[in-house]
């Protein structure tokens, strides 16, 4: 078998990204380490997603480069990315993970009990013959976070995972992305919830109109920013 090759640190060096005219991401540096999550914070069109994706390979830098590991190119075998709104497939439950499961290589004969111990990470377990798409918001949300662990990532990318749900239903997420950063993935997360980035993040990176204004431990980043506009959305105010 071959050794696995790790994606970490996974490094964004002077990244530029553009749409057209529009700067969307300009001269961000950021190196993600393994450890706890990371937690992108920052008002709606500050670049949060764009990063994501970047960071992910999904799409490429007009500037700059992205490294994984120290390599310049890399498949996204140890990498996996849950969008806000998650596509749920015309099957059960379980059966959307075996999908994944299937799509990530996994053998026939391992994916049924696979996709029962995803079902339970994730608190789904007994829904395995439900439709999918009869779940509610939260359940789904659930499911395809089962899906993007199908992949048995290094590196998970979240983007605004809990946005839209009600109370009890982000806990469960919340709860879930604690499990899998204790076990050893390395996550990486969108919110402008900062409720979210103070009970998640190992670290904070603040975006603002595609720069990146601070980057730092998150205990460090809540006590003392640093910058005027951290000042300022830690107090509620609004960037402009």
């Amino acid at each position: 078998m071959r050794a696995l090759v790790s994606d970490l640190p996974l490094m964004l060096v002077e990244v530029g990204i553009l749409a057209g005219e529009v700067t969307v991401l300009d001269d961000i540096s950021l190196t993600l380490s393994p450890g706890a999550p990371t937690v992108l914070i920052g008002p709606n069109g500050s670049g949060k997603t764009t990063l994501l994706r970047a960071a992910m390979g999904l799409i490429p830098v007009t500037r700059g480069r992205v490294t994984w590991g120290g390599r310049d190119a890399s498949p996204p075998d140890r990498r996996a990315i849950l969008f806000q709104r998650p596509v749920m497939l015309r099957r059960s439950t379980g059966d959307n993970v075996r999908y994944a499961l299937a799509a990530a290589g996994v053998p026939r004969t391992a994916r049924y009990d696979r996709a029962a111990e995803l079902l339970v990470l994730v608190g789904l377990e007994g829904f395995d013959q439900r439709p999918a798409r009869r779940l509610s918001g939260g359940e789904q949300q659930r499911l395809a976070l089962a899906r993007a662990l199908a992949r048995d990532p290094e590196v998970l990318f979240l983007d605004e995972p809990t946005a839209s749900l009600d109370p009890a239903a982000t806990k469960a997420i919340e709860d879930i992305v604690r499990d899998i950063s204790a076990r050893g993935v390395k996550v990486v997360m969108a919110t402008h919830d900062l409720g979210e980035a103070k009970r998640l993040a190992g670290e904070i990176a603040l975006l603002h109109r595609g720069h990146l204004i601070e980057h730092g431990p998150a205990a460090e980043f809540f006590a003392a920013p640093r910058s005027e506009e951290a000042r300022k959305f830690i107090a509620g105010e609004l960037l402009v």
